[in-house]
């Protein structure tokens, strides 16, 4: 068949197939052939340059984090401000007298790095490798169900293309995604006022920072003096930070718990056959928003309501310490109560970036027990010390767990019984130990008997 008796169907798929074949180069008549099939040649120029990059760029896995990145960092610096002279100076002061309340309040050490003031594109660089790593599992998920949908709703002649152009396929789910990643973590930018914001370990191993762009707004309505609120912000985020890179385990516990959930999302198959059946290429905002919304991740299943839960509570558990800590370090500052609060308001309340985040990876990031984690803190500390209750942070089994929460009077005296050398009461765990020991030592003598049984023969 001659090139000019080609349908403009056939037109489009020979434009896609030199888009699966990388050839680079798409011909402007080709594009013009489209306006038969009520597609906009210039639209469909641009989608295909854009799904040639996400072919070439996205990897193993089809998911370009190179693409997350350049939308967060497009959002992040739209308005161009960098830190000012000014602010530097003022924060640089606050973390250091910061760190040294901080150091009366609890025995973990100081931080080895000096805490930072960032700029909204500082922190999309600094967190977004951890961003990836949370969003993975999902991004994957999504990708893996898109190439799947959009296969069985190909029309019979388009089938061996389709199936041909399976990694493509998969590199355009994957890369919608990774854009609406993108999206999220550059709007978060705007909202997260220190490096433990939202409170995850998303900086690099004991860094402390804040964005004073972000503080600003935070403070404009709260009608605190700024050196107080400044003084406050710091002690949290060193608390924080020091936290995580005193017990080295918790972030690994931390990252590994959300990932443990994100690996059990699953997409909504019937929701994106129904979309990928009435896709128009015309509409692409259409996968956008339906991604956006959370509209293809179904109810979260009870497995994944278990896991959510233990997630909460670790979340809670370190929070409440942080809130603790970071109240007997700043019980000098008259506003401490009321920014207190205001904080404890805006960790449970999220703003609309940390939302979407919500809707696009199923999880919400906010400690639902914070305030009674932190009135179990409080016990501790009151009957122990500051120097034994941060000895639970040391190992991963000291750590106070859900049922500490519930009754923190048992953690008490478990804490106070230990303080006077008692040993601690056996628990169900112990007793199972204590049987199964106790049967192998029966099973041992019993062998030893057998084996010392009276001899005649045996020479004296």
């Amino acid at each position: 068949m001659a090139d000019d008796d080609r349908s403009p169907e056939e037109e489009f798929q020979e434009l896609i197939r030199q888009l699966f074949g990388g050839s680079g180069g798409l011909d402007p008549e080709q594009l013009s052939a489209l306006s038969g099939m009520n597609i906009d040649p210039a639209m469909m120029q641009t989608v295909m340059q854009h799904l040639q990059g996400a072919f070439t760029g996205g990897g193993e896995t089809g998911i370009s984090w190179d693409l997350a990145q350049r939308q967060a960092l497009h959002i992040a610096n739209q308005d161009g401000l960098g830190v000012t002279t000014g602010q530097r100076t003022d924060l640089d002061q606050a973390f250091a007298l910061a760190s040294l309340w901080l150091s009366e309040a609890t025995t973990i050490s100081e931080l080895a790095e000096q805490p930072q003031t960032l700029t909204r594109g500082g922190w999309v660089e600094s967190t977004m490798p951890v961003w990836q790593q949370l969003a993975e599992p999902v991004a994957t998920s999504i990708a893996d169900a898109l190439t799947s949908a959009l296969g069985q709703n190909a029309p019979e002649d388009m089938q061996g293309l389709v199936q041909g152009a399976g990694r493509l396929m998969r590199t355009v789910g994957g890369s919608l995604f990774a854009s609406q990643l993108g999206q999220v973590v550059g709007s978060l930018s705007k909202e997260v006022v220190s490096g433990g914001d939202v409170g995850i370990p998303l900086m690099p191993d004991g860094h402390a920072a804040i964005l004073p762009q972000n503080f600003a707004d935070f403070g404009r309505d709260l009608e605190v003096p700024d050196d107080q609120l400044a003084l406050y912000v710091a002690t949290r985020e060193l608390a924080h930070a020091r936290l995580f890179r005193h017990a080295r385990w918790l972030r690994l516990h931390v990252i590994s718990q959300v990932t443990d959930f994100a690996r059990g999302v699953h997409v909504d198959t019937d929701a994106l056959e129904d979309l990928a059946s009435r896709f128009d290429p015309s509409e692409p905002d259409e996968l956008r928003r339906a991604l956006e919304s959370g509209a293809l991740l179904p109810a979260r299943s009870e497995a994944q309501n278990t896991a959510l839960t233990r997630l909460e509570n670790l979340l809670a558990t370190i929070e409440g310490w942080v809130e603790v800590v970071t109240e007997q370090a700043t019980s000098r500052l008259p506003s401490a109560d009321r920014i207190a609060e205001a904080v404890r308001r805006r960790r449970a309340v999220g703003g609309p970036a940390e939302r979407a985040l919500g809707s696009l990876v199923g999880l919400e990031l906010r400690p639902r027990r914070m305030r009674e984690a932190a009135a179990m803190w409080r016990a501790v500390t009151d009957a122990v010390g500051p120097a034994a209750r941060d000895a639970l942070w040391d190992y991963p089994d000291l750590m106070p767990g859900a049922d500490d929460i519930d009754d923190p009077a048992g953690l008490v005296a478990r804490l106070e019984a230990r303080a006077r050398g008692e040993q601690p009461a056996p628990d169900e765990l112990d007793d199972a130990l204590a049987r199964l020991l106790a049967g192998e030592t029966r099973d041992d003598g019993d062998a030893d008997d057998q084996g010392a049984a009276p001899d005649d023969h045996r020479p004296v």
